[in-house]
């Protein structure tokens, strides 16, 4: 029986009585079921879930005829009686794991936090339950990782723990916020997994914002489609993705990557770019009193690849397996990085000074997070053209301006966006500023970071599309890193395979999506989720 759990009956929310967000909404989510609701960056998706638990700024005005969590209308609870509702009855994983952790507090301690507000129990017992709560989301070693603070963990493993906070309060309906965006699909798989066991156990409802349209697929049980604050499309997932009705739905099913992509590509055999011999990162482990070093971690581990003039190498592999590491080796942005690396033939190992900052030109980033790679402080003109002032302080502040309007129109943006700040864009826009800021010194090489990971489908189409453009028009080679198989097979020339810091497969795209040979590798590709319609 479909008994509701969660009944949202004319839903509106607008900002300063001005600019409506969700605009009259209605919909309900049954005990037990996956509900999923999916749309565009923007359309309203993550407002609405926010506001069944009034957890909106002050400026924001919610007015609904009902919010009813079983029989308890949430709309005429008082901020104080919704606090033992909020990670009890309705648990929340935010999309934003870094973001939403407090940085001065253990996770051990803030998952246990929760257990504290909502059950009596003794100190041992909530450690206890911590350590469940780490073992259950895939968390190595909870012993010792329990005293570990969240710049500590990967992004991966930033995820988990919100996940595992959420999950705490062993609620009727979880509430989750893109929960696998920054997670690898073997760990994606297993959380999905987890999560689809605990609801068969308790009975949890899940309420699930994704714009992973295969994941919703195998996932969610029945889907809403949400455009400009309303839902203009609901019913059964398998109906809605087999037969979409509304032109915006087929518009989010057309821009959906496929590793069927894979097999447009051809190969033509180009000169190198950049070739890095025997690169290691380590880490020192440090022991006793006065902390020496008693070993090494190996986050990189002898890696030797090459990358073709105008070409694409995506490198793939799980979370925590020297991917971003690597990236960030290369450009000097981390400690303990050694190899040899040469780019355009100049041999990088041997410049210092001026020489090598020279050459900081030739290899740029985008970092996987827009926001926080940017300074919320600084205008987006003076963000794109910070390179240009600090590698080529000759250029005049005229030039500047009229070059960063040019790299404003190239990635789709209006020239005034140079006067705004990056709290003012999307995260698609976001992704675009930092794009042209890459741009900026007219690389060599860019080293893309996941750069759609957090992207809707529509977007990630977009973003995909103008890095294939501007690769044509430029000659411009990417290191691209990534954990969405999908997006490789759309823009990929190479892949690498990585695991625990090493190459263990390299090959042209479609050989290694088609016809892989590592057992890794055919667990990555097995674990990624694919559209189902059935």
């Amino acid at each position: 029986m479909n008994i509701p759990l969660l009944s949202v009956e004319n839903l509106s929310v607008n900002f300063n009585n001005q600019q409506t967000v969700v605009d009259d909404i209605s919909f309900v989510i049954n005990s037990g079921e996956t509900f999923s609701l999916v749309g565009e960056s923007g359309s309203g998706k993550s407002i609405t879930a926010l506001s069944v638990l009034r957890l909106l700024p002050n400026n924001a005005q919610i007015k609904a005829h009902a919010i009813n969590l079983q029989d308890d209308n949430l709309i005429k609870r008082t901020e104080f009686e919704l606090c033992s509702i909020r990670g009890r009855r309705i648990g929340f994983i935010f999309q934003d794991p870094m973001s939403s952790l407090n940085p001065v507090m253990t996770i051990g301690s803030q998952i246990e936090e929760v257990i504290k507000i909502h059950f009596s129990l003794s100190k041992t017992a909530r450690k206890n339950r911590v350590l469940e709560l780490l073992q259950q989301v895939e968390i190595p070693e909870p012993e010792l990782r329990i005293k570990d603070y969240p710049h500590q963990l990967s992004g991966g493993q930033r995820q988990r723990v919100m996940i595992a906070i959420a999950l705490a309060g062993q609620p009727d309906l979880l509430i989750a916020d893109e929960p696998t965006t920054s997670l690898d699909v073997t760990i994606q798989a297993q959380i999905l997994t987890l999560l689809k066991n605990i609801q068969q156990k308790t009975g949890m409802a899940l309420w699930l914002i994704s714009h992973d349209l295969a994941l919703v697929s195998t996932l969610a049980g029945r889907v809403a489609v949400m455009q400009n604050g309303k839902i203009i499309e609901t019913g059964l997932t398998k109906t809605i993705f087999k037969t979409p009705q509304h032109p915006y739905t087929k518009k989010l099913l057309k821009a959906l990557p496929s590793m069927q992509d894979c097999l447009l590509h051809t190969q033509q055999e180009q000169p190198s770019l950049l070739q890095v011999k025997n690169f290691y990162c380590y880490y020192p482990i440090r022991k006793g009193l006065f902390k020496r070093i008693v070993d090494y971690i190996y986050a990189v581990d002898g890696v030797s690849l090459n990358i073709q003039k105008g070409k694409t190498l995506a490198l793939v592999g799980e979370s925590g397996c020297g991917k971003t590491t690597f990236g960030k080796g290369l450009l000097n942005l981390i400690p303990g990085a050694n190899g040899q690396v040469i780019i355009d033939g100049v041999e990088l190992n041997n410049l210092t000074g001026e020489a090598l900052r020279q050459q900081r030109a030739n290899i740029q980033i985008i970092f996987q997070d827009p926001f926080s790679s940017m300074n919320p402080r600084m205008l987006v003109g003076d963000i794109i053209a910070e390179g240009i002032l600090a590698l080529h302080p000759e250029i005049t502040h005229i030039e500047r301006n009229t070059i960063v309007q040019g790299l404003l129109q190239q990635v789709d943006l209006p020239t005034d966006s140079a006067l705004r700040y990056p709290h003012e864009f999307s995260g698609g826009q976001r992704q675009r500023i930092c794009i042209a800021r890459a741009l900026a010194v007219n690389p060599k090489l860019i080293v893309c970071d996941e750069p759609t990971s957090a992207l809707d489908v529509s977007i990630q189409a977009q973003i995909i599309q103008l890095l294939k453009t501007l690769q044509r028009q430029k000659g411009i080679s990417y290191l691209f890193i990534t954990h969405d198989l999908a997006v490789v097979a759309k823009i990929a020339d190479e892949v690498a395979v990585m695991y625990q810091g090493k190459i263990i497969e390299h090959g042209p795209v479609e050989q290694i999506l088609r016809r892989p040979e590592h057992a890794y590798t055919k667990k990555l590709l097995n674990a990624a989720p694919v559209l189902t319609i059935q």
